[in-house]
């Protein structure tokens, strides 16, 4: 399948670089994981729809949206130790398994209780249900980092920015089909038969993925570490030895901090303007949005500095969260989730191209994972916190007349008026945080370590960095940085 650099090394030593196979082989990659996350999206969208329906409270989607992200982050780590500890493609099989696993639990679940026990919230076997469907979800984000690790494996250096473009774009796809299909699932065929579809889409794809292609050579590990231990040696370092990066992290936590606001409340205010079978198609229509985002970065890249890219990108954010929910208006809303989907895949890739250029590759998997972990422990804070505080003191101080006087010349009449209040205020103190970003230190010293950082030595390298080798017990003698490459290949 791969052809083996010319050098005088044994055959066993032979250097691979990323070329025509390997980028074949990552499209492969990204179409079957477009797969996978398409049917987890459609489930977990469905169970929100559902439960916001069943219930009629806002705090239990806040619960559920917010104790998926505390899971993400309490994961995160381990979930990137174990992408960089094995190989891509067990990874993201042993993702597909226990997804699939989760999945046929919560089949055999609904079938075992009425589904009157099943939406009672109050209840224990409501949070059961949902919860192993959320662990199914949740498990899915370590196949997503192992993808992002195969972008700097699989992918030319100097392309990687468009390959995130790449991944931006299909996951918007994914989006699209899955926001659609959630509603009228939940709409028209119910609860039940929404999670066979899950099931079966999920078997299928990992049938499918046992016959996808990626290039590995074994498993780069540091100098010193025990090949297949689970340990989180080296994370902190690895994160601290960048300029910057630490600081990028932080912001990116805080930002996600706002983003819960937005994760517990988007759903019930579209469900306030549009039936649960129109949202779903509203939201299918608006990830068009996705899909242009990770277009224009797969077409034009990011720019000179893509940390720049990113805090203009927040800005758009802050200013957006401020202005599309200002009335009661669905065109307004749906245009500002249509521009909102836009600047998300932009963002994400610009995140995503500054850690694939400097952090070397084999620690970038627990790097993607700690990012995660912290950027993922903050939304479920003010997700738990804005749920409660909007059903239980926004939503009825703007329906009383102190909070149409106070707040009404702002965000005039209607039902949603308190959501309305929480996106503002969330958006406001996210700008200010970003144009404090633009003038500190950090920014400045990340800028300059991503232009001085050489491309990451991956599939590419000629010769191992000092202090890491290839897992002998993967592939004994290949160096490190060569370990997962393969397909057609330039002399070295």
């Amino acid at each position: 399948m791969t052809e083996p650099v010319a050098t005088t090394r044994r055959p066993d030593e032979a250097q691979f670089t990323p070329g025509p196979r390997t980028v074949r082989a990552f499209g492969h990659v990204l179409a079957n994981t477009a797969v996978a996350n398409v049917t987890s999206s459609y489930l977990w969208w469905a169970l929100t729809f559902w439960a916001y329906l069943e219930t009629r409270s806002v705090l239990a989607t806040a619960i559920i949206g917010g104790s998926y992200m505390l899971l993400v982050a309490a994961l995160g780590v381990v979930f990137g130790v174990i992408v960089d500890r094995l190989k891509k493609k067990a990874v993201m099989v042993l993702s597909s398994l226990v997804t699939l696993t989760t999945y046929l639990l919560a089949g055999a679940l609904y079938l075992s209780f009425p589904e009157s026990v099943l939406v009672n919230w109050g209840g224990p076997w409501f949070w059961v249900f949902a919860g192993v469907i959320l662990v199914g979800g949740v498990v899915e984000n370590m196949r997503n980092i192992a993808l992002s690790t195969t972008v700097t494996l699989l992918v030319p250096a100097d392309r990687r920015d468009r390959a995130n473009g790449l991944v931006g774009a299909v996951q918007g796809i994914a989006f699209m089909v899955t926001s659609v299909f959630s509603g009228l699932s939940i709409g028209l065929l119910g609860m039940g038969w929404t999670v066979v579809i899950a099931i079966v889409a999920t078997g299928a794809a990992l049938i499918h993925l046992l016959f996808v292609p990626i290039p590995e050579r074994g498993v780069a590990h540091v100098e010193g570490e025990a090949a297949k231990s689970i340990g989180f040696r080296g994370v902190i370092p690895a994160v601290v030895a960048v300029p910057g990066l630490l600081a990028l992290i932080l912001f990116s936590t805080f930002n996600n901090l706002v983003g819960g606001v937005f994760m517990a409340l988007m759903d019930p205010y579209g469900l306030t303007l549009f039936s649960v079978e129109m949202w779903g198609i509203v939201l299918g229509v608006t990830s068009i949005g996705f899909i242009l985002g990770g277009g224009l970065v797969a077409k034009f890249g990011l720019g000179k500095n893509p940390v720049r890219t990113l805090l203009l990108v927040n800005v758009g954010i802050a200013l957006l969260g401020m202005t599309f929910a200002i009335r009661e208006w669905w065109w307004l809303y749906a245009l500002g989730v249509l521009v909102f989907m836009c600047l998300m895949p932009i963002a994400e890739a610009a995140e995503q191209t500054i850690v694939q250029r400097v952090v070397p590759f084999e620690k970038q998997g627990r790097v993607f994972g700690f990012a995660a972990s912290m950027e993922s422990a903050a939304a479920p804070v003010s997700s738990f916190l804005v749920g409660p505080l909007a059903q239980f003191w926004l939503i009825p101080f703007m329906n009383s007349q102190p909070g149409r006087d106070s707040f009404g010349w702002l965000l005039g009449p209607g039902e949603a008026r308190g959501i309305a209040l929480a996106f503002v205020g969330a958006s406001l103190v996210l700008l200010v945080v970003v144009l404090l970003a633009f003038v500190s230190p950090p920014y400045r010293r990340l800028s300059a370590a991503y232009e001085a950082a050489p491309p990451p030595l991956a599939a590419d390298a000629a010769e191992p960095p000092s202090g890491v080798r290839s897992d002998p017990a993967a592939h004994a003698g290949a160096s490190a940085h060569a370990a997962s490459a393969g397909g057609a290949t330039e002399p070295a």
